[in-house]
């Protein structure tokens, strides 16, 4: 899948029935970050993985793994406030950390790994 916003990768490959989704912030088609603070990125970061797998031709409950990076590990909770909304169940597997610093100053940018089912 092309690479969005000029950068130097692809937003997703396929590799056989998997889908590796490159990390997500929570931008918009601009790069313009989701104005709101964590709660609002996070929202958009999750948005911008579903328009990746819907054009791979796959959907949300095909996550099966999730590495969330933030630019603050204080901001967790609201970002999992967030995410367990979005996701569906089962949840898919997932790591979380604090990253010294995000492309864009961004507060969260989301991978996943996706299985055709």
């Amino acid at each position: 899948l092309a690479g969005g916003k000029g950068l130097p990768f692809s937003d997703g490959v396929i590799a056989g029935k998997t889908l590796y989704v490159a990390g997500q912030e929570g931008s918009d088609e601009e790069g313009k970050l989701a104005a709101g603070g964590i709660a609002a990125e996070t929202k958009a970061a999750l948005d911008n993985i579903q328009k990746v797998l819907k054009t791979a031709g796959f959907e949300m409950s095909d996550i099966v793994s999730v590495t969330v990076y933030l630019a603050d590990i204080q901001e967790f909770g609201d970002m999992n406030k967030v995410y367990k909304e979005i996701m569906p169940d089962p949840k898919p597997a997932r790591a979380t950390i604090q990253a010294a610093a995000l492309v864009n100053h961004a507060r969260i940018e989301v991978s996943v790994i996706a299985v055709e089912q």
